[in-house]
C-alpha cells in the first residue's frame, strides 16, 4: 500500500542524509566505513511507526553495524539511479536488498518520479494506445493507476503485468551487478486474507508482481536469499508497540509491527553473522 506522511509523526526518525543523495534515511547517521551492512527496501525496511525497525534488531543480534538506507514506498529505480547509495552499497561488506514490488518503477509503459517510486508521473505513448478510454491525469500513484487499468481491462492489464515483471528482473540485476560484495535478497511475503475494498485493491499484497521464477533469475549473483513469511500471531499483533498518532493510525494498521520485525530479523540475522565471517 502507499501511504504518505502528513505533518508531525509522533516517532522521531532522527532523518538525516548520506552524501550526494537528495533523499533522507533513517538515522542517527551512521560512519560509512569500516565493516558495515547496507540495508536497502521499502516502507518495510525503514520501519514506519516501529521504533526498532529489523536492521536495528539485525545489529543488536549479530552486533554489526547495520546501516538503514529503507525509503518509504521505495522500488528498484531508487537504488539503481542514486551513485551514494550504490558506492555505500560497494564499500559494505554485506548489502540486504529488500524485494520491493515491481509496480514503483519505470518501464515501457508509465514513468515514476525518481525519488518517490509510488508516485505516478505519465503514460508512455505506447500505455496511450493500449488503454485508450483511459485518462492517465486522473493518476498520482501507480497502485491507484494500474487497479484502474484491472478494472478497464483484466487482458491488456495483464500485457502491464507482464512488462512489469521484466523490467524488475532487469533492473534488479541491474543494481546487483553495480554491487561487488556480497548481497542478501530478503523476501516478505505478505500472505494476509483481505477483503478488497477502496484500501485493498484487487492487486494484491505487496510485494506486487514478484515470483519464484523471477528471484531464481538473480539467485547467482545473491550470496543468499532469506525468505520471511511473518506468523498470523505476528500480524495479530496489530499496531501494539507502534508509536504514532490519532491521525497515522489508519496508516499504521496496515504496517507491520514489532512482532513481525522481529521474526524479520530473527530470519535474517544467522545469515549476516554467517557471512559477516
Amino acid at each position: 500500500m502507499t501511504f504518505d506522511s502528513a505533518g508531525q509523526s509522533a516517532l522521531d526518525y532522527l532523518h538525516c542524509r548520506y552524501g550526494q543523495s537528495r533523499l533522507l534515511f533513517r538515522g542517527p547517521r551512521r560512519k560509512l566505513e569500516g565493516c558495515y551492512a547496507a540495508f536497502f527496501g521499502g516502507t518495510e525496511t525503514y520501519g514506519k511507526f516501529v521504533e526498532e525497525p529489523f536492521p536495528e534488531l539485525v545489529e543488536a543480534a549479530t552486533g554489526t553495524r547495520c546501516v538503514n538506507f529503507g525509503c518509504l514506498n521505495a522500488g528498484a529505480d531508487l537504488y539503481v539511479n542514486d551513485p551514494t547509495l550504490i558506492d555505500a552499497a560497494a564499500r559494505a561488506a554485506v548489502t540486504v536488498v529488500q524485494v520491493m514490488g515491481a509496480q514503483n518503477m519505470s518501464n515501457r509503459f508509465y514513468a515514476v518520479h525518481p525519488r518517490r517510486n509510488d508516485r505516478f508521473l505519465r503514460a508512455s505513448s505506447l500505455m496511450k494506445t493500449v488503454f485508450r478510454e483511459v485518462d492517465f491525469t486522473e493518476f498520482n500513484f501507480t497502485r491507484h493507476m494500474l487497479a484502474t487499468l484491472h478494472r478497464v481491462s483484466a487482458e491488456k492489464y495483464a500485457m502491464v503485468v507482464e512488462e512489469l515483471k521484466s523490467a524488475w528482473v532487469a533492473r534488479m540485476q541491474t543494481m546487483l551487478a553495480k554491487i561487488p560484495g556480497k548481497v542478501v535478497l530478503l523476501w516478505v511475503h505478505d500472505r494476509r486474507e483481505r477483503c478488497r475494498d477502496e484500501v485493498h485493491d484487487c492487486l494484491g499484497n505487496d510485494p506486487l508482481f514478484v515470483e519464484p521464477e523471477m528471484v531464481e533469475q538473480l539467485r547467482p549473483k545473491l550470496a543468499a536469499v532469506v525468505e520471511v513469511t511473518p506468523s498470523a500471531a505476528a500480524w495479530r499483533a496489530g499496531t501494539a508497540g507502534m508509536v504514532f498518532t490519532e491521525m497515522e493510525a489508519p496508516a499504521a494498521e496496515e504496517m507491520p509491527g514489532p512482532a513481525v520485525h522481529q521474526e524479520i530479523a530473527e530470519a535474517l540475522a544467522p545469515e549476516i553473522a554467517r557471512l559477516m565471517k
